[in-house]
């Protein structure tokens, strides 16, 4: 084992222990603020701790080596007075937490398993965030949190990218577009590393430094016509990531070979 390998493995331990602790903190106290504050102004604190919990954590990895992040790109949405979908590519586990990192007033849509997690699911509902477990009521809430004038992030893949560039679009997210009317801003992300792609063990240490970078790609209107609305989006993904496998996927399979 080289030094090189050591010092990745520690950092890696360093920083999923900050991330653990932070998280387990709020949970923590998540239930007693929820009930000392408004609902709305919980939520908007939830957000901000659970942002600012993130932010640090990638700022940790960043110092350490881990990781480098090209994920500025993001900060010019923090300006939008509300009401705007945010659909992004799923490559790693990393990707919703890199996007509310850097958008602290954001509602995610989020696995319905993970809304109930030790971990994440406390500080996920004082955060106000949208479970997946039923469709017609994640569209009625997304729907609501956007006529309220929150933006909302949503991944249409609905899972990790297992065929690349992108898996099939579930179709929730122009529909929700449209019932809402609101615009659809994609972003893009792109990884070179295998760490936490499909098929990658959680506490396995990345390899190599992990870069990602995070962009910002075209906005569409909504649009009555969904069912082609997410058509010419999810070809649009397709187009601006590519049609090969992308190399990261590539040393995925490589590393979890036999």
């Amino acid at each position: 084992m080289n030094l090189s390998f050591r010092w990745r493995q520690l950092a890696f331990g360093a920083v999923l222990g900050q991330l653990g602790a932070s998280l387990l903190l709020l949970s923590c106290v998540a239930r007693a603020v929820a009930l000392v504050l408004p609902r709305a102004v919980a939520a908007r604190t939830g957000r901000s701790i659970v942002s600012f919990i993130y932010r640090r954590c990638w700022a940790s990895a960043t110092r350490l080596g881990l990781m480098e992040l090209d994920v500025e790109g993001l900060d010019a949405l923090r300006s939008e007075p509300g009401g705007l979908l945010i659909a992004a590519n799923h490559p790693t586990m990393l990707d919703a937490m890199l996007v509310v990192a850097r958008l602290p007033r954001s509602v995610c849509i989020m696995r319905a398993d993970l809304m109930q997690n030790v971990f994440l699911g406390p500080g996920a509902r004082l955060a106000s965030y949208i479970g997946n477990d039923s469709g017609r009521g994640m569209v009625r809430d997304s729907v609501a949190a956007l006529r309220e004038g929150q933006v909302v992030v949503l991944f249409p893949e609905g899972t990790r990218t297992s065929t690349p560039p992108v898996n099939a679009f579930k179709p929730g997210i122009t529909l929700i577009a449209k019932l809402a009317q609101v615009p659809i801003q994609t972003v893009l992300i792109r990884s070179d590393s295998p760490f936490l792609r499909k098929g990658w063990p959680l506490l396995r240490a990345p390899p190599q430094r992990v870069r990602i970078r995070v962009t910002l790609g075209q906005r569409f209107p909504a649009n009555d016509d969904r069912r082609a609305a997410l058509q010419q989006i999810e070809a649009y993904f397709a187009r601006e990531l590519g049609t090969g496998p992308s190399p990261g996927a590539a040393a995925l399979q490589a590393s979890i070979a036999p």
